[in-house]
């Protein structure tokens, strides 16, 4: 009989799909080839132009315990891409199994990617292990934002417990030069008021610039009258790095905003609609 449920539970979990590769046609970024399975799709709404802006849509309406989704990203040379989500995807609570969410990014020679899908949203006692794996050509350029807000603080919604395990790594021409890992389980919301990690904050984000210089740095010190939560940049080794911590998921939006826009100089359209 436990078998028996565990085959049921598994039939019920969604799973999807998406690869997408961008080409250079007559100075526009196209699609080159696109494939989608299971609850995942990918569209590419807009005129032709010399940036090309794909909308990952999870029809699943949403993250449970159990399901995976793998997302592989390729820019082909001399294309500039942007991709962002339709909406804040929600991860929910789990009885046990955790979500898997695989991102593949792949930037070739000459070419530009900005990844930058809107939060992803941890309801209480949701379980989530992300993997963000990036390759860039030596001359690539990188523009990576990854939101997480624990609970919807406008709907009264706390998260006590859960787990988030997230890991990035980036290798320019073979060479890791980023790596990190975020950790968090157990009593979510007591780790959150440690003056260490939050400190009360249940809203957090990083944004990774390739390259990144000084320059992008001072970008965004210039605002820090205008943000609302805690925001600091370094640079080194030909990076960049931004991280912001706010009181919920609202603040977090208005410093990413600022933020993205002062290190990239505009949004998707979508985040702006």
């Amino acid at each position: 009989m436990a078998a028996k449920k565990g085959d049921i539970f598994a039939a019920n979990r969604a799973v999807g799909h998406v690869a997408l590769s961008v080409k250079l046609v007559g100075g526009k970024t196209r699609r080159g080839e696109v494939h989608e399975a299971g609850s995942l799709r990918v569209r590419c709404p807009g005129a032709p132009a010399e940036e090309l802006e794909a909308v990952i849509i999870n029809t699943a309406g949403g993250i449970a315990g159990g399901d995976r989704f793998d997302l592989e990203i390729a820019a082909g040379q001399g294309t500039q891409l942007v991709v962002t989500t339709a909406a804040a995807e929600k991860v929910y609570r789990t009885l046990g199994p955790e979500s898997l969410i695989d991102v593949k990014l792949d930037v070739a020679a000459g070419a530009t990617l900005a990844w930058l899908p809107q939060e992803t949203i941890l309801f209480d006692r949701a379980r989530l292990s992300r993997s963000i794996e990036v390759d860039l050509a030596p001359d690539a350029r990188l523009f990576l934002a990854e939101a997480i807000v624990f609970g919807r603080t406008g709907m009264g919604e706390t998260v006590e417990e859960g787990a988030l395990f997230d890991r990035w790594r980036v290798r320019q021409g073979g060479r890791f030069i980023y790596a990190e890992g975020v950790r968090l389980e157990g009593a979510t919301a007591r780790r959150l008021a440690d003056t260490a990690v939050a400190k009360g904050g249940i809203a957090i984000a990083t944004v990774l610039v390739v390259p990144g210089t000084e320059e992008t740095v001072q970008a965004v010190r210039a605002l820090q009258d205008d943000f609302i939560g805690e925001v600091g940049a370094s640079a080194w080794n030909g990076l960049a790095a931004v991280r912001l911590c706010a009181a919920d998921g609202a603040a977090l939006r208005h410093d990413l905003v600022h933020v993205m826009t002062a290190v990239r100089g505009r949004l998707p359209r979508i985040w702006t609609n």
